[in-house]
């Protein structure tokens, strides 16, 4: 055995995709339903995706940033304009973006002479695995065994203003709020409107950093392009990855307003970061998701998925719960779920569970819904059979 146990993986793997589908090497088919943890948005093998890597790998693949890349300010500009936001800075993951984030409070804290600046975060939430993102995180499970962990952050329970109020009332080296506007590893928890209009409010307010975590909920994945425009919010730092690139890697942190032009030549950077093929690959995303109107199907499709999994399995003694936002929807078993995964194998749907009990969908944007029908089908099939064991 020569890889490392950090994952568990099914016995199976995949020689090729097309849309929704993936194919074995015995040829089968198989419906997938959370597009590699919300990163194939665009599905498999996406004929412009495909045709943008093959001609730009063919030019340049890397230059460094050590000089202009014409791909990536394009990107730039497209991303910024989309966002209504004004100043990025391109990584290689989430967990690279937010990393920058976090840098980037500290950055404000002390050009505003706090000494110790402190993040508020949130209870549930998940930032990434790096030693500043992992303790961000709102889970023992991502943090055990790698203590000592990174001071600066201050935890409030998710969707509770009067928290975060509280601690603005006795705290004064607070200077952001990290917040996701839905928490999709904790099992799919949607931050209220609300609630993130009134965290908002709070950080104009005490002059403090708006932090909006869209590295699982952007690019399209909620009906709009980035989650926060639901509710008419404007943050200052937004940071995004996975559906991004379609599967290549690439991570952005968007900055706007009290966080503008903080970060100084010598303050941040990445070899990989920003290269001509990641973002001439992440260019096309957003012109897919634009030309096709991808964001004003999610908002139309994604009330039928709603329905079909309400009307298969909203009364079913066994389900929880079912909720979320767009594409991003969890059902909530009675039970630890992870052996449903295997089943899912049987009845040739690939399934993802999170926070230990729930089904977290997560369906290409571009499903149609006929094959909307299929997933709710066979979902439906795998979870009746799973609770009969």
């Amino acid at each position: 055995m020569t890889l490392i146990t950090s994952y568990s993986p099914l016995s199976i793997s995949f020689t090729h995709g097309k849309g929704v589908w993936l194919y074995d090497d015995e040829g089968r088919e198989y419906l997938d339903s959370f597009s590699g943890i919300g990163v194939s948005g665009l599905g498999h093998a996406h004929p412009d995706v495909t045709k943008t890597i093959q001609e730009q790998s063919a030019k340049v693949i890397h230059t460094s940033n050590a000089f202009q890349i014409k791909e990536q300010q394009l990107l730039a500009e497209k991303l910024t304009r989309l966002a209504h936001m004004d100043q990025i800075f391109f990584a290689n993951s989430g967990a690279e973006a937010n990393e920058a984030a976090i840098k980037l409070s500290r950055l404000y804290g002390h050009k505003k002479g706090i000494a110790t600046p402190s993040i508020i975060v949130m209870d549930g939430a998940f930032h990434g695995r790096t030693m500043a993102t992992l303790t961000a995180s709102g889970s023992r499970k991502v943090q055990a065994g790698f203590e000592p962990l990174v001071p600066g952050f201050i935890r409030a329970p998710f969707n509770d203003i009067e928290a975060i109020r509280t601690i603005a009332a006795n705290r004064d080296d607070v200077v952001a709020v990290l917040i996701e506007p839905i928490q999709g590893e904790h099992g799919v928890v949607v931050a209220d409107d609300a609630y993130l209009r009134a965290v908002a409010a709070l950080c104009d307010k005490n002059d403090w950093l708006l932090m909006i975590d869209e590295v699982q909920t952007g690019n399209g994945r909620t009906g709009k392009l980035f989650a926060y425009m639901h509710t008419g919010i404007h943050p200052d730092v937004v940071t995004t990855a996975k559906g991004l690139g379609n599967g290549f890697p690439i991570g952005a942190c968007l900055m706007h307003k009290r966080a503008c032009d903080l970060f100084k030549p010598g303050n941040h950077g990445s070899t990989f970061g920003g290269n001509p093929l990641a973002c001439a690959t992440a260019l096309t995303v957003l012109d897919v998701i634009e030309r096709d109107k991808l964001c004003e199907q999610v908002t139309q499709r994604a009330i039928t998925l709603k329905e079909k999994l309400i009307h298969a399995l909203g009364e079913h003694p066994n389900v929880v719960a079912i909720r979320g936002k767009g594409y991003m929807l969890g059902v909530e078993l009675d039970r630890p779920a992870a052996d449903i995964k295997k089943i899912g194998l049987a009845n040739h749907i690939l399934l993802n569970v999170t926070a230990e009990t729930v089904v977290r969908l997560l369906p290409a944007l571009i499903i149609s819904e006929d094959e909307i029908e299929e997933l709710v089908k066979r979902l439906t099939k795998s979870i009746e059979q799973f609770v009969a064991l």
